[in-house]
């Protein structure tokens, strides 16, 4: 089934596109919820009267990906987790802690775009890519360090 999208969604497309999806993706998520609407004639239209504009916002979009992504370069985020005697943590860095330390540094990232390929569960350093529009990436250094431990 064809469907224009109203907004980007991942590994779909950009808002404007016309892409084919299962008729239940369609008729059960992406409807329902606005994200996108069926390719009628109609549609199809209305979206080539709005082609300027959606042209515009991906312009504008990619623009400020540009610029958060100069923000994060040179980026370290510092770390520290309880961890044991061979450098593996008790516990792991997940996306969420890293989204709270960039949002602690000024830098407001949604934790989705964070590329971790699985959760770091040792201790150093760590490249870690985020995904921040469709063709931009930017990459942080991630620092995880052992906690001290309190000795009363």
């Amino acid at each position: 089934m064809e469907v224009i999208l109203r907004q980007d969604v991942d590994e779909l497309g950009l808002e404007g596109d016309i892409v084919d999806v299962a008729k239940g993706y369609a008729r059960n998520y992406l409807v329902p919820n606005g994200i996108a609407l069926e390719a009628t004639p109609q549609n199809r239209k209305a979206l080539e009267l709005q082609s300027k504009k959606i042209e515009l916002k991906r312009l504008k979009g990619r623009q400020d990906a540009e610029k958060v992504k100069e923000k994060l370069e040179g980026v370290e985020v510092n770390l520290s987790q309880k961890a044991g005697e061979e450098g593996k943590l008790y516990g792991s860095v997940t996306t969420m802690d890293i989204a709270s330390h960039l949002e602690a540094q000024g830098i407001e990232i949604d934790r989705r775009k964070i590329v971790l390929e699985r959760p770091i569960k040792t201790l150093g350093e760590h490249e870690v890519s985020i995904k921040i529009y469709p063709e931009v990436t930017g990459s942080i250094k991630v620092v995880v360090s052992a906690q001290e431990e309190k000795k009363e």
